[in-house]
């Protein structure tokens, strides 16, 4: 018996090891936390919303939850939230007046892209990425304008 106990013990030891990476890589994605718009940094066309808060969190079983809030063209309060793996694939956004769905994918570990589709149609392509040192990230966004132009936002943000 009490070789029996070594092994589990042995084995649990082993599994913890083996898992230690895994959880690390989770917590060190330097994407995840609060991001607050730095509007002087930040380089926006004429009537583009803006994402003032944009929260990423961890949502279990390999799911990202992406919270923003933000003004919209006109100043109004908008808040919207996305939830989906960065597999490159659309999932579901609630209450954006912009997008119903968004891909994400990852590039590299400071790297991802995103493309928000509204009834079908591609309405802005983003590329997110987080500086070396955690503490920023630019998004670049293209998008189409009212009038029908093509139009490049950068918002740049500071981790908080």
């Amino acid at each position: 018996m009490k070789i029996s106990c070594n092994i589990l013990a042995g084995l649990s030891l082993l599994w913890v090891m083996a898992a230690a990476p895994a959880f690390a890589a989770a917590s060190s994605n330097p994407h995840l936390g609060t991001w607050k718009l730095n509007e002087a940094k930040s380089k926006f066309s004429a009537g583009a919303a803006k994402n003032t808060t944009v929260t990423y969190s961890d949502a279990g079983n390999g799911m990202t939850k992406l919270e923003c809030g933000g003004v919209d063209k006109d100043g109004k309060n908008v808040h919207w939230t996305w939830e989906g793996k960065f597999d490159g694939k659309q999932y579901k956004v609630t209450g954006s007046p912009y997008v119903d769905t968004l891909s994400c994918k990852e590039m590299d570990a400071y790297t991802n892209t995103n493309t928000g589709m509204k009834d079908d149609k591609v309405a802005s392509s983003s590329v997110v990425k987080v500086a070396r040192d955690g503490k920023s990230r630019t998004v670049t966004t293209t998008r189409t304008d009212a009038s029908g132009k093509k139009v490049t936002d950068m918002a740049y943000y500071d981790k908080s």
